[in-house]
């Protein structure tokens, strides 16, 4: 088929068919463009909402764990463990107690008794508490413990001596001491030593 159609108008129907697809191009960018920009802003939205749900959820956490008193039940936890931890080292140390007793009840002076005696530390030593008929009395218990004669303590120090007088609970002992002292390191008391070879000790 010949096209008899003017040059001029063989152009214009060229450059025409041209625009159409020029347009198509266009609109389709530009469609390319708009979508890209919304998925953009609807994933910063999505990351926003996201870290604020967190942040919200961090604070709700936070508050339910104070509300909890976890500071105060932890502390209770620790309070345990020591006592336990003490236990462990008291029954490791299989102190013979009864006989103990007795060995210091012998180096407890005339006109005293001994009314206390409890672990204070897992180091080999105890706090010993005695009533006395006065002041020199209270203090000569101290010297008594601490004698090597007795091997009980390489050490026997006054924590406080108190003498209440008339005041007292039983007039006839109104003065009170506490003394702090350490294990001496060849007790005849311990199963098991500070220092030096192994001794089975006195059998209860």
């Amino acid at each position: 088929m010949i096209n008899l159609l003017p040059p001029d108008v063989k152009e214009n129907i060229a450059y025409a068919r041209r625009n159409t697809k020029l347009m198509r191009w266009s609109i389709a960018l530009g469609l390319g463009i708009v979508g890209t920009v919304v998925v953009v802003a609807f994933g910063v939205l999505y990351m926003q909402q996201t870290t604020n749900d967190f942040s919200s959820q961090v604070a709700k956490t936070q508050e339910e764990l104070n509300a909890q008193k976890l500071p105060e039940i932890q502390k209770r936890v620790e309070d345990i463990s020591g006592s336990l931890k003490l236990v462990v080292q008291v029954l490791s140390r299989e102190i013979l107690f009864s006989t103990l007793i007795r060995q210091i009840g012998s180096a407890i002076p005339a006109k005293a008794s001994l009314t206390g005696l409890s672990i204070s530390k897992v180091t080999g030593g105890i706090d010993l508490t005695a009533i006395a008929s006065d002041y020199d009395t209270a203090t000569q218990v101290q010297v008594n413990l601490k004698d090597p004669a007795n091997k009980i303590f390489d050490k026997a120090d006054i924590v406080n001596v108190t003498c209440t007088g008339a005041a007292a609970s039983d007039p006839a002992y109104p003065c009170t001491v506490t003394i702090r002292a350490q294990f001496a390191s060849n007790n005849p008391f311990l199963f098991i030593k500070t220092t030096g070879p192994a001794n089975t000790g006195t059998k209860l």
